[in-house]
């Protein structure tokens, strides 16, 4: 089988290295991929958002099978595109895929089916939002309604930090168009978790939990990234809450989805606090979570291939997953600066001394090959993960082997898991 992955991060990294363990995968094509990736597909020059750049490669390769990585492809319709071509693709349609372009049209649905969510106001005019927050005080979250690539929420402790934030989003707009409507909700309290799920309508099949570390410095401190580093499982996710969440969240969802005739295929990531009242939805992810795919992916048994196959062909009823007991993290290392302005093409030297040590896969990130050289070429550059029989252990030998790698240019936190570490000692 033919397989085609649309991406070029560390989740499509996973997913790549995932995927060519199977048995029916004879070739993987990744569009664009990255250095890392190399070693498992050939790589494509084709931009994510060039649909018909990626739809005409896969007609021309005869692609048996398409997994999108990242969102903004599936936002613009690369499903519905590729399935006109009768290419078998593993992610949700454009209209599905709103879940996560539009917080308006996520909180709406959420809202009108009874989800336990924050009480929230939705708002395009500047005042009316200024309006809300000097109601409402703080600690308040303003979010883009669009996609920004996981940096667009904004905790604000104090009134003034939310204004400041409206005027960034509505005003300056840093985000373009996906800040010219921004949800403003309440400030839940509890832990933080990520929940995913392969999805055919009302089919689910959960897959592991994952906790991951959003903030860009040590302690949970500094701006909202894409994410600095992931640990799987995640120590609150109980059985009787797993099932809480697909009955109250994820199947109203689907089934919601099914009654506007928008169908849910693919892999739902829900975020959630777990609140002293029970789970509460944060919002929806249409793909994968990055980092999160990567200690997903170190701990899955089972084919993934297969397992994605049959969520297109609404078979998850016939599968089974299995799941290697060892813990896993990932720490991501990024470009100083992220995830603000950063310099690229800084030269990464000695990864291959940390690949050595037992239980490393490093998933790159933003990287190019250069004159033989890996060269940074993003904000989030390097995923490094490792195993143990606790986070503890895990921890140990991640940080052991990102000693190793020499990258004066780049950062990273040090304290990946600590939630879990705390529970174990």
């Amino acid at each position: 089988m033919k397989v085609l992955v649309v991406g070029s991060g560390g989740r499509e990294h996973a997913l790549c290295w995932a995927i060519s363990k199977s048995p029916l995968c004879e070739k993987i094509y990744c569009a664009p991929g990255n250095a890392g990736i190399r070693s498992y597909a050939e790589c494509v020059d084709i931009k994510v958002n060039d649909i018909e750049g990626i739809v005409s490669f896969a007609e021309r390769e005869s692609i048996d099978f398409a997994v999108i990585g990242p969102e903004e492809p599936l936002v613009l319709g690369i499903t519905d595109e590729l399935n006109k071509k009768n290419v078998k693709t593993f992610g949700p349609s454009a209209s599905a895929s709103q879940l996560e372009g539009s917080k308006a049209f996520m909180k709406d649905i959420v809202y009108r089916n009874n989800i336990p969510t924050a009480s929230y106001g939705c708002f395009s005019d500047i005042n009316e939002a200024k309006q809300y927050i000097h109601k409402h005080g703080a600690p308040i979250v303003v979010k883009t309604s669009g996609l920004a690539a996981g940096k667009g929420v904004f905790i604000c402790n104090t009134v003034n930090e939310a204004i400041n934030a409206v005027d960034k989003l509505m005003d300056e707009k840093i985000f373009g168009l996906s800040g010219e409507e921004i949800i403003i909700e309440e400030f839940l309290e509890g832990e933080e978790v990520s929940f995913f799920a392969l999805v055919n309508g009302n089919s689910i099949l959960p897959l592991a939990s994952a906790q991951d570390h959003k903030a860009v410095g040590d302690g949970d401190t500094g701006p909202n990234t894409g994410g600095m580093g992931a640990y799987s499982p995640a120590p609150i996710m109980t059985s009787s809450l797993e099932e809480k969440i697909i009955n109250e969240i994820i199947l109203p969802t689907t089934n919601a989805l099914i009654n506007q005739e928008s169908p849910y295929q693919g892999v739902l990531f829900a975020g959630l606090m777990i609140t002293q009242e029970g789970p509460k939805l944060l919002e929806y992810n249409i793909r994968f979570g990055d980092p999160e795919c990567q200690v997903l992916m170190r701990r899955l048994k089972s084919d993934l291939l297969s397992a994605l196959i049959a969520a297109c062909d609404g078979q998850l009823d016939n599968i089974t997953l299995k799941w290697h007991d060892e813990k896993a993290i990932v720490v991501i290392m990024a470009s100083d600066g992220y995830p603000g302005n950063y310099k690229k093409g800084s030269i990464i030297n000695n990864t291959f001394l940390a690949e050595k040590k037992d239980g490393i896969e490093i998933f790159h990130s933003g990287t190019l090959l250069k004159n033989e050289e890996l060269i940074a070429s993003g904000g989030r550059v390097l995923g490094i993960t490792a195993t143990g029989k606790t986070v503890t252990e895990a921890n140990k030998n991640v940080y052991e082997a990102i000693s190793e790698i020499d990258w004066p240019e780049g950062f990273y936190r040090k304290d990946i898991g600590w939630r879990a570490i705390k529970l174990e000692k």
